[in-house]
């Protein structure tokens, strides 16, 4: 019976009607204050247990987050330097590049994307124990990087995908070789060395000076550019030469190179004619 949410005058009369037994279920030692209506009645409610004052909350499902891992990001800064131990066409008739690497396979998984040189590639086959990792080239990718001329005992640099957690200590490096360029110049100064690349039309019109570069998977800084000849410089400090491969590339050698993505996105919208429409709307 619900007592506690009706008026007093009511519970007094309601408590005459009733037998005693009924009365002595509902008498604790808790008392009510005297009832105007008849001073002369002492009475008091059953305490209601804890159980029927709370509602029970429903039960929280604990859902696992799933962890989302960007496969197709790099930043430009070359983990550990790997060795070429196979390179050719396998049984299946598909071109194969079998690497020996340590420091890229601490957390490798099959499918996992792993920039070689700037190329993203995909893992196939892995072998811990071994140290060794298996990636295969598309004829596209051979035709775009200088990862063909490559042979066993090369060194080449390696960078895993970067995860949500990854310090961004270059820039944003897709792993999309655009080309190559060729090493027509390098020069020492101090314990840096310069080199001066030549590359084609259509990739020069996006470097820019201090600008982002990626030259063989390693962010750089463009230091000139020089448009007659299609060229453009860069330098290594001591510390960098000792952690990529570019300084054992030598004069007449290729390089891959990823311009800045964001100079390819300012094109396309200038080439759509948004400026134009922007400038029409504002004037």
């Amino acid at each position: 019976m619900e007592l506690l949410c009706l008026p007093q005058s009511f519970l007094i009369n309601k408590l005459k009607s009733m037998s005693p037994t009924a009365k002595s279920g509902l008498i604790s030692t808790a008392t009510l204050p005297r009832s105007p209506i008849n001073s002369g009645v002492r009475f008091s409610l059953k305490k209601p247990t804890l159980g029927s004052l709370f509602v029970k909350p429903n039960k929280f499902q604990h859902l696992k987050a799933k962890a989302t891992t960007i496969t197709s990001l790099f930043t430009g800064i070359v983990e550990e330097m790997g060795t070429i131990k196979h390179l050719g066409f396998d049984q299946n008739n598909s071109f194969t590049m079998k690497i020996q690497a340590k420091t890229v396979l601490e957390d490798v998984n099959l499918g996992d994307s792993i920039s070689v040189n700037g190329t993203c590639l995909t893992v196939t086959e892995f072998d811990k124990q071994g140290l060794e990792f298996s990636v295969g080239l598309s004829p596209e990718t051979l035709r775009k990087t200088s990862l063909g001329g490559l042979k066993s005992g090369s060194l080449v640099n390696l960078e895993r995908a970067v995860s949500p957690t990854t310090r961004m200590g270059g820039h944003f490096v897709q792993g999309h070789v655009d080309g190559t360029g060729e090493i027509i110049e390098t020069v020492p100064e101090g314990d840096s060395l310069w080199f001066k690349v030549k590359v084609g039309k259509e990739l020069m019109k996006y470097i820019v000076p201090k600008g982002y570069i990626c030259v063989d998977g390693t962010s750089l800084t463009v230091v000139d550019v020089f448009d007659e000849e299609c060229c453009f410089n860069f330098m290594l400090v001591a510390y960098t030469q000792q952690k990529v491969v570019i300084p054992l590339k030598k004069v007449g050698d290729l390089v891959n190179l990823e311009v800045d993505i964001l100079g390819k996105y300012v094109e396309r919208l200038l080439g759509d004619g948004v400026v134009d429409a922007l400038k029409l709307r504002l004037g």
